[in-house]
């Protein structure tokens, strides 16, 4: 493992002299708050020595050539809302803040695409392109509180990656600042394009380990004038399931397909103060999201819709309302109402083996003293599932969530699946990381990570251990 030098005070005038003296931080109260970031146990979390807030790829092309000037540890943090442990500072030294990058550069209708600095909230980015009649197709569940530089360092998926795809395709051109402190451009804004390696692509989804993402070009897409939103409920968690590759296989091509367990739906509305939710005592919720550009298409794919919904066993199909979407929207944050103490998973598995893996992950936490809450990105093979500690002791904990964990993950491998879907590997899985990935795989990212990083300055301690 590497040892880093602190961060003493002449690293701290340098830094202050890049962004100014208000913008460096490191009294008590700030470490603190930057020592996690969802990540609720405590023995997981790791104050930061010092807290900058660059404003331009300019300073923080500065800010990385003083970290290797110096050999201190940089991790990057956006809003804070990994649930992969991606934001915590777990060998100390800067944290740096991607907030003061928060404009909107340009927003082109001609050619469809909006270009913005990464601080700026997704949702301005969504909301900015509806209002001028467009799509930003990105939209992670945590889209009312991320930054969109988080998620193109995660490759966040979320509700309309079944039709749309996740973030990386939703990206012409990014720019960033390497870990020795150049400013880079890679992509373009084509619709192909075979002229050397895909850098954007490999930036992307490295979790900050391979560059500080600072801007980006992304695409926009026509607004589907005519959208519906449905829930079919079930009682029966295995009907729920099966309904998945029967909509899959329909030609309905829809937008989303996300499930909810029971124990999620009475959480959730409990957590939004919703009364009288359908079958709040025994409801499983299979929601479903078409959007069309002709009415008429939409009305036959609904009907289509209802149809299937009623013959795989739904007691009732309804419209979603906002109420229903807010439910699923705050799956996470409701699980707080059953423990302060969580950990959620993020596994991926082939579309075509979805209700198989929900299956066994129901079958498998009968075992254990913990019943898995289960909400998922059906429609693309995306599995949350949530463990909560509740009274358990911290030995009973750690034991129970590691033999849990060793099932899933096996399985998950031996049906094609891997460990995260869009919450990325962060801290939180770099044993399973070492345990699961093919030898030339990993040994191909470390190649990799020591060409672009020789001192492992940036984000150390995610994804992988470099020793």
């Amino acid at each position: 493992m590497k040892t880093y030098a602190p961060v003493t005070e002449e690293v701290i005038e340098a830094l202050k002299g890049v962004v100014g003296a208000e913008y460096v931080l490191n009294d008590a109260e700030t470490l603190e708050h930057y020592q996690t970031d969802e990540e609720t146990d405590c023995r997981k979390f790791h104050k930061p020595e010092v807290v900058v807030k660059p404003a331009n790829a300019e300073e923080i092309a500065e800010i990385m050539k003083l970290a290797n000037k110096f050999d201190v540890p940089v991790t990057v943090r956006s809003a804070g809302t990994s649930l992969a442990d991606g934001a915590i500072p777990v060998y100390g030294g800067i944290v740096l803040l991607m907030e003061r990058l928060n404009k909107v550069l340009e927003l082109n209708t001609e050619g469809m695409y909006l270009v913005t600095e990464a601080g700026v909230p997704t949702i301005d980015i969504q909301k900015m392109a509806n209002e001028a009649g467009y799509l930003y197709a990105g939209d992670p569940c945590s889209a009312d509180s991320c930054l969109i530089g988080g998620n193109l360092a995660t490759n966040a998926g979320g509700n309309k990656a079944v039709r749309y795809g996740t973030t990386r395709d939703q990206v012409h051109e990014i720019e960033f600042v390497s870990p020795t402190g150049e400013i880079i451009e890679v992509g373009a804004r084509l619709k192909k394009c075979s002229t050397g390696y895909c850098l954007e692509q490999l930036i992307m989804g490295s979790e900050g380990t391979l560059g500080i993402i600072t801007k980006a070009t992304l695409k926009l897409l026509p607004l589907c004038p005519y959208k519906f939103d449905l829930v079919a409920v079930f009682t029966d968690p295995d009907k729920a399931i099966d309904l998945v590759p029967l909509l899959l296989k329909a030609g309905i091509d829809p937008t989303s397909i996300e499930y909810m367990d029971n124990t999620y739906v009475r959480t959730t509305a409990d957590y939004c103060e919703y009364k009288n939710v359908p079958h709040y005592e025994d409801g499983i919720y299979v929601i479903v999201t078409v959007e069309t550009y002709n009415e008429d298409e939409l009305d036959m794919k609904m009907e289509r819709l209802d149809e299937l919904c009623t013959e795989a066993g739904a007691v009732e199909v309804l419209e979603a309302d906002e109420r229903i979407w807010r439910m699923r929207r705050n799956c996470q944050e409701s699980v707080r109402l059953i423990s302060l103490v969580s950990l959620t998973d993020d596994v991926v598995v082939p579309r075509d083996k979805v209700a198989d893996a929900v299956k066994f992950v129901m079958k498998t936490g009968e075992k254990y003293p913990f019943t898995p809450l289960i909400c998922a990105h059906v429609g693309d093979g995306n599995l949350h599932i949530v463990l909560c500690k509740c009274d358990l002791t911290d030995e009973e904990w750690e034991q129970n969530v590691q033999a849990f964990h060793d099932e899933v993950y096996t399985y998950a491998y031996s049906i094609g699946g891997r460990l995260a879907g869009e919450h990325g590997i962060g801290a939180k899985k770099l044993k399973e990381m070492e345990k699961y990935t093919r030898p030339g795989e990993l040994n191909l990212m470390r190649t990799i990570k020591k060409a672009m990083d020789p001192k492992c300055i940036l984000n150390p301690g995610k994804i992988f251990n470099m020793d």
